[in-house]
Parts: structure tokens; C-alpha cells; sequence
């Protein structure tokens, strides 16, 4: 299992399902290939009127190469990572879908199991 940065640019479904771009030569999509079971972890720092939260997730991984996909998750945020856009060469979409999530938010933590 390895970490590495990614942005779901807040593309989550009710469902517990995120995606993701990357390219096809990529250490990410190389690994999913190999197996699909990924883990993702989300946090938010505490601030004046809330408590920070950490949420970890495991799900499992589909690499989707369909344009029509790519052009139903684009936004503009992600023009400055993919210089062709949706017609980026090797761009692949990576949807993560949820099974267990876990959370401690200060002294209080739970999981859920989708």
C-alpha cells in the first residue's frame, strides 16, 4: 500500500463513490492494476468553531478510460495538471467506490460500512 497526494476536487457521490485523474504511465494507476484495493485518507483541521475530523476510507478501484466519463467529472481546476484537458493523451479516471469508513473527530470516532 502506498500514499501519495491526490485531489478528488470534492467529486463524491451520496454513495461513499470519488474519482480521481491520472495518467496512464503513473506509479497510481500501475498499482490499482495490480490490485484494486486502495485506501484513502481525508482530514480537516480544527478550527475557531469546529473540531478538526480524520476520516479513513477503503474501497476498491476501477480505472475508467471513456472520454464521455472524463467530460462528466472535468472541472477547470483540473486544466493546470492536464494540459490537453479531457483530451489529455493517457489520462485515466480513477473511480475509488467505498466499503469502510472511520472517523475520529476529537474524542469521538466511528465506522461505517457501506
Amino acid at each position: 500500500m502506498a500514499n501519495r497526494p491526490m485531489s478528488n476536487n470534492g467529486d463524491v457521490s451520496y454513495d461513499g463513490t470519488s474519482y480521481y485523474f491520472a495518467l496512464e504511465s503513473t506509479r497510481a494507476v500501475k498499482d490499482i492494476q495490480r490490485d484494486p484495493k486502495v485506501a484513502l485518507g481525508f482530514s480537516s483541521e480544527a478550527g475557531l468553531l469546529s473540531e478538526g475530523i480524520y476520516v479513513a476510507v477503503e474501497g476498491d478501484a476501477e480505472l475508467i478510460r471513456d472520454k464521455a466519463a472524463f467530460k462528466q467529472h472535468w472541472n477547470s481546476d483540473l486544466d493546470k495538471w492536464f494540459e490537453k484537458g479531457a483530451d489529455t493523451p493517457g489520462l485515466t479516471l480513477i473511480r475509488v467506490k467505498a466499503n469502510r469508513l472511520t472517523y475520529w473527530k476529537g474524542t469521538e470516532e466511528g465506522e461505517i460500512r457501506l
